[in-house]
């Protein structure tokens, strides 16, 4: 075997020259790779260059469930931004794949043509999407039928947001009943979809549970609506342009407009077989990650890491041991610990599944006569427990519904701990031994976060390096950011650190990130000192901080709510939509939204917009969710052009600000209809239009109970009753979050309404959070509480809520005028587009 010496010298023989490391594979273990040799102070003796499938830079698959779900917002999850790249000297050729290694030349062909030579080698190229062989799933052309969705990269998922948000698109069915599966399933629930779960299996996540645990994993995800289908194969996708229902053997056809294949995934192994490299299930590696050939000697300089990697027989697909298996190789290759050695890992995974505690290690159940198995099972709960038992060590263990005795099991299976003879005890808090372990008796290395590879001693570090909150230790540890099921415990393990001196974080209450206030104190200093623009706030109150980009936003908007035509506008205190009055898309381009009062056009209006969008060749025109007409793919150039043709005002389809307000016909044409709620519609949205608001804010008014307009999941949702009497709803919501609004009032003419509905909206854009929408804010201060201040003035306050309303109203100006008369030479200049290029860094 070749040994780390001979690899330490350039092959090219450069005296003193840092040797080159390529990095095949830029996800979660080759990034973590690098991360761990930097550690090691590889920056001084590498010269990095990294290749990526993906145009971006590294991010946390484990975390796609949530932006599906819409918890989390795709630019959240990334790890590794293109700046960490640039700022550690790492050539990144994002986007490109690299396609063949000439392990004799030491080269790497990619597919843009270039030839990169390395002096070290690290493939890490992870897994791919399982797509079994069901016909239909494919086009002629080898692409996915439209509607056919895998779950694996982050485009995948914008793709499928976009898909399910489509208004004709009802039903979806997830192919696969696995831990990705079913979070595939909740996630799409939140667009308001049916679905329905196909698993080939006799039970659920049949990988890391036995049957018992399965089916009552069955019964908690059936409760939250989703259809399961075990022991059922699909066997033809149907549809011929888009997907219309998949074919199960042996049972009825499932008709739907949305298809998610969940089935497994399978090494990334085509560049190591394009190179001649030997492959089994996955590239095989001896136990310090170096690759093998076909006589078992390590090919010179290559190693593996990852999801694509065969060790000892086992291909791991969680991310424990990909972090354990990186911090080996990073040893091996910076010489800082020769004899480090990868020797296998006892997997334990503990997470959230659809809303479901689960916790998993070793065997699932008895596999020998001698094997001990102790269960407990709660069917109607959603609980059980099993934990399996061999020579007097733990095995295996599953927990369902009840995570509290994880800690325990979890170091009783790593380490082999002395188990009680009251085996009940390791079910339960019975004292002794078992109790839930203190984070005192765990031992340094013990797993806190196993979704980034967090340890005790990590935290601890983190303590003792300064971090004095617990959110202070996450963000330096990354403890806690991926399924968040870890939380408790880090928070226990940090004030444990800290000696219980753990500082509350001041940032959790502050409104913007960058101003160390809370919002009413934040207001009292602006008004208190007579700010007048952002600019002024930073210099005054935080001048440290005058660059920090995240809270210009959410400063300009309260500012311009507080002070009306007081308010100094900073154009760089504004997003780009509020910039140029546009919502701006994912390829640079903007669509306009014109302004059609309660969703009421006319002959004149409808011309005009075919006009415009046939005279700027306008890509798409589509009708909204809040009955407007949309205009997508406006270059910004055209922006002016564009309003100056249609000769409308904004419909505000951007901002953090009233939106729109929906209707339906009223009384007038509609035979059930018993209030006019058109003419309502319209002058609430006429008297409100475009004020501004801590988070977006969206209407109705429906003319009868039967709510054609959904004003019962609006922000604000007024409804006409019998008796020519009103109700007033708040807090709904029909998004990402699914909620009934509250009944605020019921009143009696529609000014009630219009006075009301004012007076909720003013106090919400006083009291919320930055981005807090409606329906968090309404059940945080309550409802009772809401009611009392808005609707029986128990406070006094509310001539100054209408007052501090109207001074908004008075202040509305049609921000389209500017299209005439730009604010800055450059406010309409060619945008580029957005799209990460493979180009970063530029040496």
């Amino acid at each position: 075997m070749s040994s780390t010496l001979e690899r330490a010298v350039p092959a090219d023989g450069r005296p003193g020259a840092r040797r080159r490391l390529v990095v095949i594979g830029n996800g979660m273990a080759g990034a973590r790779a690098v991360e761990e040799i930097l550690e090691r102070g590889g920056a001084a003796q590498f010269d990095i260059t990294m290749f990526g499938d993906e145009p971006y830079g590294n991010y946390n698959r484990i975390m796609l469930s949530h932006v599906l779900s819409g918890e989390e917002d795709d630019a959240d999850i990334f790890l590794n931004s293109m700046l960490w790249y640039e700022e550690n000297e790492i050539t990144l050729h994002a986007g490109v794949r690299a396609e063949r290694i000439d392990r004799f030349a030491k080269e790497v062909h990619s597919d843009d043509g270039q030839v990169t030579p390395y002096d070290v080698l690290i493939i890490a190229t992870g897994s791919r999407a399982f797509m079994p062989p069901i016909d239909g799933l494919h086009t002629e052309d080898g692409s996915l039928l439209p509607g056919v969705f895998a779950f694996r990269t982050i485009d995948d998922t914008r793709e499928m947001v976009s898909y399910a948000q489509h208004e004709h698109h009802r039903k979806a069915v997830v192919i696969g009943g696995g831990l990705l599966g079913l979070e595939a399933a909740r996630g799409l629930q939140a667009y308001g979809l049916q679905v329905e779960v196909v698993h080939s299996g006799g039970h659920l996540m049949n990988a890391q549970m036995g049957p018992e645990a399965g089916a009552i994993l069955r019964r908690s995800v059936e409760s939250l609506g989703i259809g399961v289908h075990l022991n059922s194969r699909t066997t033809h996708v149907l549809g011929t342009d888009k997907v219309q229902g998949v074919r199960l053997k042996g049972a009825p056809d499932l008709a739907c407009h949305l298809v998610v294949v969940t089935a497994g995934i399978r090494p990334n192994v085509d560049v190591a077989v394009a190179s001649g490299l030997p492959v089994e299930r996955a590239i095989v590696v001896d136990d310090q990650l170096r690759v093998l050939d076909e006589e078992g000697m390590d090919v010179d300089g290559i190693y593996a890491v990852g999801e694509c990697v065969q060790h000892r027989g086992q291909v791991y697909g969680l991310v424990a041991p990909l972090w354990e298996q990186a911090g080996v190789l990073a040893d091996q290759v910076t010489g800082r610990n020769p004899s480090a050695a990868y020797h296998g890992s006892r997997t334990a995974t503990k997470l959230k599944v659809a809303g479901v505690d689960v916790a998993s290690m070793g065997v699932q159940g008895p596999e020998r006569d001698t094997d001990e198995h102790v269960m407990f099972s709660e069917p109607r709960r959603g609980v059980y427990k099993s934990v399996v038992i061999r020579d007097e060590k733990i095995i295996g263990a599953t927990l369902l519904g009840d995570s509290r005795k994880v800690a325990f099991l979890t170091q009783a299976f790593d380490r082999g701990l002395p188990l009680p003879e009251e085996r009940t005890s390791l079910l339960f808090d019975l004292g002794g031994p078992t109790e839930e372990v203190g984070v005192a008796e765990l031992d340094d290395d013990a797993q806190v976060c196993n979704c980034n590879g967090v340890s005790k001693k990590d935290l601890v570090d983190a303590v003792e390096g300064g971090c004095t909150t617990v959110a202070g230790a996450m963000d330096a540890t990354r403890a806690g950011k991926g399924c968040g099921s870890c939380k408790l415990m880090v928070g226990q393990v940090v004030e444990w650190a800290a000696g219980g001196a753990v500082e509350e974080d001041p940032a959790a209450n502050w409104y913007v990130p960058g101003i160390p206030m809370d919002k009413p104190t934040l207001m009292a200093a602006i008004r208190e000192q007579g700010l007048r623009s952002v600019s002024e706030v930073f210099a005054a109150l935080a001048p440290d901080r005058a660059d920090d980009a995240k809270s210009k936003m959410g400063l300009a908007s309260l500012m311009k709510m507080m002070l009306a035509d007081e308010y100094v506008d900073e154009r760089d205190a504004r997003f780009i939509n509020d910039r140029v009055h546009a919502n701006i898309q994912r390829d640079g381009t903007f669509s306009v939204v014109p302004q059609m009062k309660g969703g009421v056009t006319s002959v004149h209006q409808l011309r005009r917009i075919a006009d415009v969008a046939e005279k700027h060749d306008i890509p798409m025109i589509k009708l909204t969710g809040g009955q407007r007409i949309d205009l997508l793919g406006v270059p910004k150039e055209d922006l002016p052009k564009v309003w100056a043709d249609l000769d409308m005002p904004s419909g505000y389809a951007y901002g953090k600000s009233f939106r729109t307000v929906k209707t339906c016909v009223g009384k007038d044409f509609c035979r059930f209809g018993t209030g006019d709620s058109t003419t309502l519609g319209i002058e609430i949205e006429e008297r409100f239009q475009g004020i501004e608001s801590p988070a977006k804010m969206k209407l109705a008014v429906s003319g009868c109970p039967r709510n054609c307009a959904e004003s019962l999941v609006k922000d604000v949702g007024v409804v006409a009753v019998e008796g020519g009497r009103w109700e007033i709803y708040v807090g709904g919501a029909a998004g990402a979050h699914i909620r009934k609004g509250d009944l605020l009032a019921t009143v009696d003419d529609p000014e009630q309404v219009k006075l009301l509905a004012g007076r909720f909206m003013q106090y919400y854009r006083e009291n919320a959070n930055w981005l807090e929408r409606t329906y968090s804010f309404v059940p945080r201060v309550g409802l009772e509480h809401i009611r009392a201040v808005v609707v029986n003035d128990a406070e006094g306050i509310g001539e100054r809520l209408d007052a501090a309303m109207q001074a908004s109203i008075d202040e509305y100006s049609d921000p389209w005028v500017e299209r005439d008369d730009p604010f800055t030479p450059g406010q309409f200049r060619t945008s580029l587009p957005l799209e990460v290029r493979p180009q970063v860094p530029v040496r």
